[in-house]
């Protein structure tokens, strides 16, 4: 007589197993079931750290603003503010320098001596424009030292509070009562910031006389783009004279107990243009410099990465020789397990260098932003991004070409399409959704990459000068994911620096959380439109 078959053996023993009451089945159900829910566990306790950690930065930067204007800080940075705007038309008058030293040298083949004494006129001008500014820098100055002194007493002060507080709690009354807090009259500490008023009113009119007699006296240029970018520094002046008079109703009508809005907190943060920390002055937290920075650098990853990863993609799913397709896609795929920190490695030590030389060759100067001195900029980060994003893109760019149905491509085949055709007008077409998803979340990947921008994209906390066109891109940023790697370590725990920190991390998370979103909702589109 035959042994029963494994798979009835099988059943029969599925029946009398049981685990707590449970049978085989309920069992797996209740193993697979227990990974989902500890996913979604692990997700819902990250983003509860997140918010719990980073909630309080908006009180504390709101109460940072107060602070701010309280102690006369803002005041100061009114008159600031013009010095400088003024050191930004100095930085102008410096570049047309060096334009029209590079027009000497270039065009009219002069020496470096010769060519130095031809610009003596303009260095004179230059000079005499960059020093005009004296007055108000004597005054910023004197004011910077009152103010930094009346916040400073603010912050011994709050800390003594902090420590009597603490004192307290623990039941050192003793201790507590020798802990001497000290009450601070802003009023009365202001009295002098405030009364400096009519000084600024003299150093301004002196210093508007003085930019007024020395432009008007600006030697010509000796070539017509030169002399029309010199018009354009005169109109430029004209406006910024034409500011003096607003800065002056601002200090005029200031008012240091103006309380803060409670929104101020969070404007401050979302279209704050700096991001200044451990300053004697003010710290800000500003995360638009970091915000664009993590887009451009990504654009620039996506623009490589995405004709390189669908091109591939195409070529092994419609083209490629059994044996190619062997060799080519383990190479791709293979790409994803290089470690990041070893790319960025790659890119200061090779790449950086390598795309800086690149830019000095003359026949690329028509390039925008070639040649250019930084070697780690957006440029740099961006290609290494790309290669971190191609096995990402091609990988999921060719499922969605295989998803396409084979019918498709005979029925094009039937009617005499040739192969290009067949795959520009059929098989791409019918892909596209996949295609997108794909693209979508290679820009998830590479926007959470943090050691390669880190090490890469130059680490400066600025705004792109976006005047520069396409040459943009040689510049350094800094980004989201680059700014909480580099201080996250340093900072004090509770501080509003950490809290900052993790509302940029909040940030990031909802931006990788509506990319990895949208490109979910492609692909249910796409399986919908195949079925």
């Amino acid at each position: 007589m035959s042994s029963p078959r494994p798979a009835a053996h099988f059943i029969a023993y599925q029946g009398r197993f049981r685990l707590f009451g449970l049978s085989l089945d309920d069992c797996i159900k209740v193993f697979f079931g227990g990974n989902a829910v500890v996913s979604i566990i692990v997700l819902a306790l990250i983003t509860i750290f997140l918010f719990r950690e980073g909630a309080g930065f908006f009180g504390q930067n709101n109460e940072n603003l107060t602070v701010y204007r309280r102690a006369g800080l803002e005041y100061v940075d009114f008159i600031r503010a013009q010095q400088d705007d003024h050191s930004a038309l100095t930085r102008y008058l410096s570049d047309l320098r060096l334009r029209e030293l590079r027009y000497y040298t270039q065009e009219k083949k002069l020496d470096l001596a010769a060519a130095n004494a031809a610009l003596a006129p303009f260095d004179d001008f230059a000079g005499q424009y960059s020093d005009a500014v004296d007055p108000i820098r004597s005054l910023v100055s004197d004011l910077t030292d009152q103010a930094t002194a009346i916040k400073e007493k603010f912050t011994i002060a709050e800390d003594h509070r902090t420590q009597k507080a603490q004192l307290l709690a623990a039941g050192k009354q003793a201790e507590a009562d020798a802990v001497v807090v000290q009450q601070i009259d802003f009023a009365a500490e202001l009295k002098p910031i405030v009364g400096s008023l009519p000084a600024y009113r003299e150093a301004s009119a002196q210093f508007a006389k003085q930019l007024a007699t020395v432009v008007a006296a600006a030697p010509a240029m000796p070539d017509p783009a030169l002399q029309a970018r010199l018009e354009r520094f005169k109109q430029l002046n004209a406006e910024y004279l034409a500011g003096f008079p607003a800065i002056e109703q601002k200090l005029a009508t200031w008012d240091s107990q103006k309380p803060v809005p409670v929104s101020e907190g969070f404007t401050a943060f979302i279209f704050g243009r700096s991001w200044l920390t451990a300053s004697f002055w003010q710290d800000w937290y500003g995360v638009i410099p970091l915000l664009v920075g993590s887009i451009m650098v990504s654009l620039v990853a996506l623009l490589i990465a995405v004709p390189l990863g669908v091109g591939a993609a195409i070529y092994i799913n419609q083209i490629a020789s059994p044996l190619e397709q062997k060799f080519i896609k383990p190479c791709i795929e293979f790409i994803s397990a290089i470690p990041s920190v070893v790319l960025g490695f790659f890119g200061i030590a090779v790449l950086g260098q390598l795309l800086r030389a690149l830019s000095q060759v003359s026949w690329l100067s028509w390039v925008p932003g070639f040649p250019y001195s930084e070697r780690l900029n957006i440029l740099t980060a961006g290609c290494l991004l790309a290669l971190i994003a191609v096995p990402t893109i091609f990988t999921l760019a060719e499922d969605a070409l295989n998803n396409v149905p084979r019918a498709f491509k005979e029925a094009s085949f039937a009617l005499g399409a040739t192969r290009l055709q067949t795959i520009i007008r059929i098989i791409v077409p019918a892909s596209l959704s996949g295609i997108i998803s794909a693209v979508l979340l290679g820009l998830g990947r590479v926007i959470g990459e943090t050691m390669v921008v880190l090490l890469c994209a130059g680490n400066r906390i600025a705004i792109p000068d976006f005047t520069a066109g396409l040459a943009v891109v040689t510049q350094p940023v800094h980004t989201m994911t680059g700014i909480i790697a580099q201080e996250m370590g340093e900072v004090v725990h509770g501080s509003i620096h950490y809290r900052a920190l993790f509302v940029v991390g909040i940030l990031l998370f909802f931006l990788s959380l509506v990319i990895n979103y949208l490109a979910q909702g492609v692909v249910r589109r796409y399986r919908i439109s195949i079925g």
